[in-house]
């Protein structure tokens, strides 16, 4: 098997590439100790029996730049299929601010042909392709080298498998008419808003008890300043503080560093400058935050006023329907959606669409008292009134 590691190499690669309809990508990377995901290894492969049609590509080598690699990622005449693309496709955009389109993503498309909702890689590749997958070297570090025989092995076939399930699904998509649907869903892989982190934003992930406007000003500021600490030095956001410290420090209000000693879930680094400092920072900032610009918490869901009983039978209908769609239960709407609805909103998800086509315009008519659900054997009909 082939191992890239010069820019020249690469560059023929893509060529070749670009004769054929569609090529296949994966990627190895490492997350734990960094913010940012390291790429350690791209995996290309385009359909042809040619031994060289299947590659790795070592982003580590040294003199190697994957504009190549890009500029096949930005020609529309070929298909770029990846499979659970979300992390790869952050790694892309990060690193050079681009994204590989036309896409497909074998894992929403499985979905989408009724895999079920844990249409996993290895899942696929014993369905469609009727192969065992080796997946002793999930585990991996992929930033250590040389890599070994079996780890090539393991890398490759996240691609070569990928053309059969490609294929596959792509011709099921067109077959059911579902190719727009899968569509829909790219749409937001592809757009720079799903992998932008805005810092002043941070907040609103951090779980805290309390609503109070003036706690959560703390919490705000301390939840920005964890962000931009973590994304300039590149580490993991709980290698600065964790979230319980956060809601600690929040709710004591440190003045000094002194203060800062006490707590009891801070670690040890966060103790010292320049994190230390930020702290305090961070928290005079919360504590004296005018009153017309505290954060308001988002009570939309939580104050609505649920229907229990039209949640239930929303969530009936959503099983029927994804038994008689084949569509996983997930990808349609979740928990929050129907309780959403049950309450008399209207701005979900599972109303806008393809899910609307599937789901939505019965859901809404069930809202509306103007069809009832009736079991008939192990199946449930909607019954207009």
């Amino acid at each position: 098997m082939k191992t890239l590691t010069t820019t020249a190499a690469l560059e023929d690669f893509c060529k070749t590439a670009r004769e054929f309809s569609y090529v296949t990508v994966d990627t190895e990377f490492l997350r734990e100790r960094t913010y940012y995901s390291k790429l350690c290894l791209i995996q290309l492969a385009y359909p042809s029996d040619d031994e060289d049609s299947a590659v790795l590509v070592d982003p580590l080598a040294g003199d190697l730049s994957l504009e190549p690699l890009y500029d096949l990622f930005r020609d529309q005449s070929v298909v770029k299929v990846f499979h659970a693309a979300r992390q790869d496709l952050e790694i892309f955009y990060f690193d050079a601010g681009v994204f590989p389109k036309p896409l497909f993503d074998t894992q929403v498309a499985a979905m989408v042909c009724g895999f079920g909702e844990q249409a996993g890689y290895e899942t696929l590749v014993r369905k469609i392709v009727r192969k065992p997958l080796d997946k002793s070297s999930r585990f991996t570090d992929w930033s250590r080298r040389p890599l070994s025989e079996a780890q090539k092995t393991y890398a490759l076939a996240d691609v070569t498998h990928l053309r059969d399930i490609y294929e596959h699904l792509a011709a099921e998509l067109k077959r059911t008419n579902r190719s727009h649907w899968l569509e829909e869903e790219l749409e937001i892989l592809t757009n720079p808003d799903t992998y932008d982190s805005h810092p002043e934003d941070a907040w609103q992930r951090v779980k805290t008890r309390s609503n109070a406007p003036r706690f959560l000003a703390i919490v705000r500021e301390l939840a920005a300043f964890r962000e931009t600490y973590a994304q300039e030095k590149n580490i993991p956001r709980n290698r600065v503080f964790k979230d319980d410290a956060l809601v600690e420090l929040a709710s004591t209000k440190p003045k000094t560093a002194a203060d800062l000693g006490h707590l009891r879930l801070l670690l040890r680094e966060a103790r010292k400058d320049p994190i230390a400092q930020g702290i305090l920072d961070a928290v005079a900032r919360g504590v004296a935050c005018p009153q017309d610009k505290l954060p308001v918490p988002d009570q939309g869901r939580g104050k609505a006023q649920v229907n229990p009983a039209l949640a239930d039978l929303l969530r009936v209908l959503l099983k029927a329907k994804t038994e008689t769609s084949g569509v996983a239960a997930k990808l349609i709407a979740n928990s929050a959606d129907l309780d959403a609805m049950a309450s008399g909103m209207r701005d979900v998800p599972a109303l806008v669409g393809w899910r609307r086509e599937v789901f939505g315009e019965d859901a809404l008519r069930l809202c509306e008292g103007r069809v009832a659900l009736a079991a008939k054997g192990q199946t449930v009909k909607v019954i207009d009134l």
